[in-house]
């Protein structure tokens, strides 16, 4: 089965208690005037908090009903709309009439804002995704983007970049699943690419982000490395894209540079990703996921990830089979990790970590070897190959030699009377290599400082207001200074806050 999509909630959670199908619809409703604030005053704060309430309206038992309650309550004024007919198709509901209360509700006039049609048609498309309708799902939203596309209203950027969210997510739930070639994901590139291009020249943010993040995972189910790598070179993701698509984006960005053998970028990619992953349960699924490629990668790097890190109350059960890796690698136990790979290569494969963990065979034997050179001073190559279940000797004999051109280990090789002998180990603090360690968790830290400066967010447009205000106090003390030249007043009358010409 295909990898479910980090942060999207497979399951309805537990319900709220005592909410009635009335107190349901309200909640729907009352978005529509945060929706008509976000128009009018050009806030896209007002849509973020239209869109963070969505969890909680989708745990409604009555959220069906809800829905097509807010539906009919919006086209009230126009009941033939095709918009309206669209939403209540995809709902699969009549729409001949509302239940008992919606008269309690003012009835729209004019037409309904752009924004409020995609706010119940993303409502419809998690509707489809928690009753698990995927064709259904899948002919909703592209119709749906295709009309969104259509618009070019920057309030509506938000909106589009989730209802794009939802669309792939249906066509990735579609048989035959990836990573087959038929499957339809690639179908729906040439969409997400033609979307990507009209964010791009319209200025929406939202939009290129979450269609960047979409193509890459729809790249990497496939295992288009290469179309993956091309798209992260030629274009380039928005510096003010929200949080949770920057997580997407780095861990991505992290699996693609694991798989081209770029361990350094892949676990500076993946540890920005955990960092700024969100701290709220619901995001627990990508930490774990994001997590377990990282471990992965620190082994590759020939590090052993912190015990600490396995403690962890969300990650102690998701990593257990990890720690027993890390355990194997650590003490360059070959037949232990063979062991290992055997018994959780279902999980492994599930995660998508399976080849990247066949490659530490290699890091487990270079781990074995060193730790037998810290060992011995001398030690046969006979019992290398006892104490690494190494073959042959010969094989042993290549191991040590390859450790020893690697820079893995200080040692020599006596061909002639088979023996390894290790050299004495020098002063580590005579090396740049404990400064060169302090710079890294130096820049680290100022990486860290530059983002939190960045990520800090403003009212839109408030040094206009700023302006406005402060040209309004100027006419008003000409007015007073006119005033007070043709003695119309005193200036003890203007008040404290005239200061004069």
């Amino acid at each position: 089965m295909a990898e479910k999509m980090e942060g999207v909630e497979t399951a309805v959670p537990e319900q709220p208690k005592g909410q009635t199908s009335q107190q349901a619809t309200d909640a729907i409703v009352a978005n529509f005037a945060l929706l008509d604030q976000a128009v009018n005053q050009f806030d896209g704060r007002f849509t973020l908090r239209v869109l963070r309430s969505i969890p909680g309206t989708r745990k409604s038992p009555h959220f069906t009903e809800a829905l097509s309650n807010a539906i009919t309550h919006l086209y009230s004024s126009n009941t033939d709309s095709p918009a309206k007919k669209f939403l209540l198709t995809g709902l699969g509901a009549n729409g001949a009439g509302v239940t008992n209360g919606d008269a309690a509700h003012k009835p729209s006039s004019g037409e309904p804002l752009p924004e409020s049609f995609a706010y119940l048609a993303i409502l419809v498309q998690i509707h489809l995704h928690d009753t698990q309708k995927n064709s259904e799902g899948a002919e909703f939203s592209s119709i749906l983007v295709d009309r969104l596309r259509e618009y070019n209203r920057r309030t509506l950027d938000a909106l589009s970049a989730k209802a794009f969210f939802y669309f792939h997510l249906f066509y990735e739930q579609l048989d035959p699943k990836p990573p087959s070639r038929q499957s339809p994901v690639i179908e729906v590139r040439s969409r997400l690419l033609a979307a990507l291009r009209s964010s791009v020249l319209r200025k929406d943010a939202d939009t290129q982000a979450s269609v960047t993040v979409l193509l890459l995972r729809n790249y990497l189910s496939t295992a288009d490395i290469t179309q993956a790598d091309l798209l992260v070179g030629q274009t380039q993701f928005p510096t003010n894209a929200s949080n949770n698509q920057v997580c997407r984006f780095l861990y991505y960005l992290g699996r693609i540079r694991a798989i081209q053998l770029s361990y350094t970028a892949a676990h500076e990619h993946l540890t920005s990703a955990t960092r700024k992953s969100p701290a709220h349960k619901t995001a627990a699924g990508f930490y774990q996921t994001a997590m377990k490629l990282l471990v992965v990668v620190e082994l590759l790097m020939g590090d052993i990830p912190d015990r600490a890190i396995f403690r962890q109350a969300s990650l102690e059960n998701a990593l257990y089979a990890y720690f027993k890796l890390v355990q194997t690698v650590r003490v360059g136990d070959l037949q232990g990790f063979n062991k290992v790979v055997e018994q959780n290569a279902d999980q492994f494969k599930k995660d998508g970590t399976y080849t990247l963990i066949l490659r530490l065979r290699q890091n487990v034997i270079k781990t074995g070897v060193r730790m037998l050179s810290l060992s011995y001073s001398r030690i046969s190559l006979r019992d290398i190959c006892l104490r690494l279940g190494v073959e042959s000797e010969e094989s042993a004999e290549y191991i040590v030699a390859k450790a020893i051109r690697d820079g893995v280990i200080e040692a020599g090789l006596d061909h002639e009377h088979g023996f390894m002998e290790s050299k004495q180990a020098g002063d580590i603090y005579a090396t740049r290599e404990p400064a060169e360690a302090f710079h890294d968790r130096i820049k680290a830290c100022l990486n860290i400082h530059d983002e939190c400066v960045m990520a800090m967010r403003y009212p839109m447009n408030k040094h206009r207001q700023e302006l406005k205000n402060a040209q309004e106090a100027r006419e008003r003390e000409r007015e007073l200074a006119k005033e007070i030249q043709e003695g119309d007043i005193d200036e003890d009358d203007a008040g404290d806050g005239f200061e004069g010409m």
